[in-house]
């Protein structure tokens, strides 16, 4: 009986996920290819590519300054990750350490990112202590990445008006949309999570992509 009953528990056991181990190239300051598995880093979030920030009468592109800083700091180290769960674009989200130390963590406190609370409260504490030193996103005038994405300018444009195909990732897989379509104008893409324009349905189709119901 106790073997049947340790046989169903292993039938209906979770797979734990995949705790990718490796050396880390950066795609932004919140997003790294470890190993060659893109990781989404738990509990931070980081400035957009293209999101502006201005200081002094400047403006310049945060999202491209922040990934610099952190490829600066990390690119070519070896991490070690604890897997937390998947996003809707299917990267693994992780807490990753180099040296034993928390990448979320020191990104956060050098004033590179910010504390997702939405999810996490984990690097609340450095944050603050990043605000009350003025590092980095603190001493620019910047808005918040959510606000940033939910106001729709978080678009990668088109390559040109005949590649104006849009390949979405989301829950449901990978899909295009075409111009016209119910879902065309609302659907933002990022390069930085895999997504990409095609121009034409055929391209998209051989890349794996679905068409859109409407």
């Amino acid at each position: 009986m106790l073997r049947i009953l340790i046989w169903l528990i292993t039938l209906t056991a979770v797979p734990a996920l995949a705790a990718p181990n490796g050396t880390i190239r950066v795609v932004d300051a919140d997003t790294i290819d470890v190993g060659g598995t893109r990781v989404r880093l738990f509990g931070i979030d980081a400035p957009e590519m293209g999101q502006p920030c201005r200081a002094d009468g400047r403006e310049w592109d945060c999202g491209a300054w922040t990934r610099d800083a952190v490829r600066n700091a990390f690119e070519g180290a070896f991490a070690r990750c604890q897997a937390r769960d998947t996003d809707r674009y299917g990267r693994v989200v992780a807490q990753c350490s180099v040296d034993g130390q928390d990448m979320g963590q020191m990104i956060v406190r050098s004033g590179l990112a910010w504390a997702y609370r939405r999810y996490s409260d984990t690097y609340d504490l450095d944050e603050k202590a990043a605000a009350i030193a003025e590092r980095g996103l603190w001493a620019v005038e910047v808005q918040m990445p959510s606000d940033y994405r939910a106001a729709g300018v978080a678009d990668d444009p088109a390559p040109n008006q005949n590649c104006a195909i849009k390949g979405n990732i989301s829950s449901g897989g990978r899909i295009y949309h075409m111009p016209g379509q119910e879902h065309y104008t609302r659907t933002r893409i990022n390069p930085a999570n895999g997504e990409r324009w095609f121009c034409s349905r055929a391209e998209a189709e051989a890349a794996g992509w679905r068409a859109a119901r409407r």
